[in-house]
């Protein structure tokens, strides 16, 4: 059982969270979008958010600049 994330392979457990998956992958960085399965999930839902099998999760990084 396995999600896609940002085109890779990734293990899926019963209750694995959008904010748990993004701990596990160290995506760390303050400014970014996360869709499921191209659906947003905001900031404040990650935590609630159930990922489930199969599921394709996209991870984008933005950046600011002058």
């Amino acid at each position: 059982m396995t999600l896609t994330v940002n085109g890779e392979p990734h293990p899926w457990r019963e209750g694995l969270t959008v904010a748990a998956l993004l701990e596990e992958k160290t995506f760390s960085f303050p400014l970014k979008i996360v869709l499921v399965n191209k659906r947003l999930v905001k900031k404040g839902e990650q935590s609630a958010t159930l990922l489930e099998d199969g599921d394709v999760v996209e991870v984008v990084h933005l950046i600011g600049g002058g």
